[in-house]
C-alpha cells in the first residue's frame, strides 16, 4: 500500500491528457488525420510520428503556452482520486518536466476543489531533475508515465509508479497501473 503523503504526480500522460490535446490540435489547425493515440510509441515524438520537426514544435509550444482551441482533459478519474487525496491527506505537489507552468497551473487549480494553498506545481525545465525537487520536499513515491524517468527516481531512491500508457511498453521492474482507479486502490486511505 502507498501512504498518500508520500505520493506526488506528474501532470502530462498521468494528470493532463496531453497527448489527446496534442491530437486534436493536429487535427484541427493542420489538418493531420492520420496518427492514433497508439501510435505514440515514444515520448520522443518525432521517433514514432510521420510530423515534421517545425510542426511538432509549433504544437507543443500550443500545448505549453495554451494556445489552442480543443480543450485539455484530466486522464478518466484523476479528478477524484486527487481531490480525495487533497482532502483527507493535505497538499497535492505536481512535478513536472515543463520548464515554465504556462497556463497548466490554473488549468489544475480550476478542476480541482482547493485553492492554491493544497496545490504545489513545480516545473522542473528537465526529467532529470524532478528527483531532487521530490527529495528536497520529503516525497518518496511519484506516478510518472516517462518510463526513462522512472529509472532516474528508482536510482534516487524514489519508488516510482508508471502509469501505463502506449509510450512507455518496455519492459520495466516498477509498479505499474492502467488506471487511476487501479492506482486508488493502492492508496492506504
Amino acid at each position: 500500500m502507498i501512504d498518500p503523503k508520500s505520493l506526488a504526480f506528474d501532470i502530462d500522460g498521468v494528470f493532463a491528457d496531453t497527448m489527446t490535446l496534442f491530437l486534436d490540435i493536429a487535427r484541427d489547425e493542420y489538418n493531420i488525420n492520420s496518427v492514433k493515440y497508439e501510435d505514440i510509441t515514444s515520448y520522443v515524438l518525432e521517433e514514432c510520428l510521420d510530423i515534421d520537426t517545425k510542426t511538432l514544435n509549433e504544437i507543443i509550444i500550443r500545448v505549453m503556452d495554451g494556445g489552442y482551441a480543443a480543450e485539455l482533459k484530466p486522464i478518466d478519474g484523476a479528478v477524484e482520486v486527487l481531490s480525495r487525496i487533497g482532502r483527507n491527506h493535505g497538499p497535492l505537489l505536481f512535478v513536472t518536466a515543463r520548464p515554465y507552468l504556462g497556463p497548466i497551473h490554473d488549468w489544475i487549480l480550476k478542476l480541482l476543489p482547493f485553492g492554491p494553498e493544497i496545490i504545489d506545481v513545480v516545473p522542473t525545465g528537465s526529467f532529470e531533475d524532478k528527483a531532487d525537487v521530490l527529495l528536497s520536499k520529503g516525497y518518496s513515491c511519484f506516478v510518472e508515465d516517462r518510463l526513462e524517468t522512472c529509472f532516474l527516481l528508482k536510482d534516487a531512491g524514489i519508488n516510482p509508479v508508471l502509469f501505463k500508457q502506449p509510450w512507455n511498453r518496455a519492459n520495466h521492474p516498477f509498479l505499474e497501473v492502467d488506471t487511476w482507479s487501479e492506482l486508488e486502490s493502492m492508496i492506504e486511505f
